[in-house]
């Protein structure tokens, strides 16, 4: 994704792909994505709701969990560094990608050449 302070909702989810209703669902069960809101109700979401989201989107869709089981793993887990973890994969993933991205750049460019 582009460096953009604040992305739409239809940003999000094709970066996550899920549906926008599903991002809003998860904006109502978790208290912690809380994208901001203009007088017409466009959603504007931050980095940091993007990494919000991508927590919520690795237990959920990855590890298989229900909502209420995300809810109690990350409120059993909060003294665990659990959260911190998360946060790590999901900074991982986003190294990844920006590898990748570079990648294909240096490929592009020998291509060219």
């Amino acid at each position: 994704m582009s460096k953009k302070v604040y992305y739409k909702i239809g940003d999000v989810s094709d970066k996550f792909d899920v549906n926008a209703s599903l991002l809003r669902y998860w904006e109502k069960e978790f208290s912690f994505i809380n994208p901001k809101k203009n007088s017409k109700g466009t959603r504007y979401y931050t980095r940091k709701d993007m990494d919000n989201i991508e927590i919520v989107h690795h237990l959920v869709k990855e590890k298989g969990l229900t909502i209420q089981g995300a809810k109690e793993y990350l409120e059993n887990r909060k003294n665990e560094n659990t959260v911190d973890k998360l946060e790590v994969i999901v900074t991982l993933k986003r190294t990844r990608e920006l590898l990748s991205d570079i990648r294909d750049v240096l490929t592009t460019r020998t291509t060219i050449e």
